[in-house]
């Protein structure tokens, strides 16, 4: 029971090397991988049992001894089992036992054995974060159908721009919320191959059958080449980058609730008890839970930035280097991830919207100056370029005497048009004016698929709800 873990190096790891790397690798190995290294040794014992190796007796012992191991049932210790989860999960079952079982562990590395448990972990977390990502996506959809004729001043290089409406920019984060659940999905497609029975890199001795132990372990399929199978970290790049991506796109739509949520601006409101307070100004109401979700996406790309990091100029083959510390701030990254989920779609299914004072300011803006330019092209037959030099003049003129965009201009926009030889009756240009510039009549203009017509915007929550419902369908076969 005490035969020495190698016949090749005497004594047992010095204290810096247990104290700095293995004790901190094992408590990580320990709180999330355990029950991933026991369901992974037991489908050993079976394959053990099927290729004759280990009697049925010998099986059903290990099986119980892995059973009853546990996160108690092992410690890390630098002289008994090096402070390494493997080793350990080995000398106790053997404690267990009280016999050695030699057959067991034969023709078997740590390699894919660390490997298949880093990626059922990660699939196992994918499919929560998944689920995250879908329940902000519903919840964003729910918020966008409240709003769908409500105006609100879109911009365009932080200039008020063109009439839209919250539905028609909560429908858009829906919309990149499914490429995140797509990305997501690319990255668990890679994940779910099973490394199991590669080896340390170059296959087995024994026939073991890979296809039967993914299955046992609910992989899709084995990874097919024995090198990949442990060398390959690929997954972790594409899985930390699907969290840098969504991330970055999560941190510019929060940058436009901050923008509602400011005091020159004053179009989003949150509860009391998702507001903060300033120590020394106390007339200020502050909102740092978006800054808090804004700051955690940059963890996301830091992690995704240091997997990469860990990985670049390695050689292609099992290094610590690669399965270790390049992967170390993967908790990390999923940590982060869920939290900034579970923020957003807290600030989402709480918010409240002042659509008065937004359509109010939807409506001192010349944002119609486009829709008269086309109405003066396609309805009084005036060349494009000219329509839009006169629409322009039109503001310009307005904003200089201090006229409101509409019927009150009317007369400017007549002598816009006579200078450049294009007069029309009053009348005419009035209704121009009215349905250029009212807020609400701009919602429905923009009879474009995938435009702000409310319509159009319903159209596009409901092709969104049914797509979400197809990636968020029930997998069929292995998970």
């Amino acid at each position: 029971m005490n035969t020495p873990l190698t016949g090749r190096i005497d004594g047992s790891p010095r204290a810096v090397l247990d104290e700095q790397i293995l004790r901190p690798q094992f408590a990580h190995e320990a709180a999330r991988l355990l029950p991933h290294y026991i369901a992974a040794e037991r489908a050993l014992v079976d394959e053990y049992h099927r290729m004759g190796v280990l009697s049925e007796t010998d099986c059903a012992d290990l099986h119980a001894a892995l059973v009853a191991l546990g996160a108690a049932g092992i410690s890390p210790d630098a002289a008994a089992n090096f402070s390494d989860v493997a080793f350990a999960i080995e000398t106790g079952v053997n404690s267990r036992l009280g016999r050695t079982v030699a057959g067991w562990h034969v023709d078997r590395s740590r390699n894919d054995l660390q490997a298949t448990a880093q990626r059922m972990y990660a699939r196992e977390r994918i499919d929560a974060i998944s689920a995250s990502v879908a329940g902000l996506a519903a919840v964003t959809l729910d918020r966008a159908q409240e709003y769908l004729t409500d105006p609100l001043p879109g911009q365009t290089h932080l200039q008020a721009a063109q009439v839209i409406s919250p539905a028609f920019f909560l429908s858009a984060l829906a919309e990149e919320l499914l490429d995140t659940l797509d990305t997501l999905a690319a990255a668990r497609d890679l994940v779910d191959r099973c490394p199991l029975g590669a080896g340390a890199m170059a296959g087995g001795d024994l026939p073991w059958d890979r296809r039967k132990l993914a299955t046992a372990l609910g992989f899709a399929r084995p990874a097919r080449h024995a090198l990949g199978a442990v060398a390959s970290r690929h997954w972790v790049l594409a899985l930390t980058a699907a969290l840098s991506n969504f991330g970055v796109t999560l941190s510019r739509f929060t940058t436009d609730l901050m923008g509602w949520g400011s005091g020159p601006v004053g179009y989003l409101w949150l509860p009391d008890d998702l507001a903060g307070i300033s120590s020394a100004m106390p007339q200020k109401r502050n909102y740092p839970v978006l800054e808090r979700i804004r700051g955690r996406t940059a963890h996301l790309t830091a992690c995704y930035l240091d997997a990469a990091l860990g990985q670049r100029n390695t050689t292609y083959t099992n290094l610590v280097e690669v399965s270790k510390e390049a992967s170390a701030l993967l908790p990390t990254a999923l940590d982060a991830a869920g939290s900034v989920l579970a923020l957003a779609t807290t600030v989402i299914s709480s918010f409240r919207l002042d659509t008065e004072r937004a359509a109010a300011d939807a409506g001192a803006e010349f944002l119609g100056a486009f829709s008269l330019a086309n109405r003066l092209t396609l309805d009084h037959g005036i060349g494009w370029r000219e329509a839009q030099v006169i629409s322009g003049r039109y503001v310009v003129a307005a904003l200089e005497q201090g006229v409101a965009p509409g019927r009150a201009g009317v007369t400017l926009l007549s002598d816009a048009l006579t200078g450049a030889g294009h007069p029309l009756p009053h009348r005419i240009l009035e209704s121009l004016l009215d349905n250029a510039f009212d807020p609400v009549a701009a919602l429905a203009a923009k009879v474009t698929e995938g435009g702000t017509s409310p319509v159009r915007v319903l159209e596009l929550i409901q092709l969104i709800r049914r797509d979400l419902a197809d990636r968020t369908a029930p997998r069929g076969g292995p998970s």
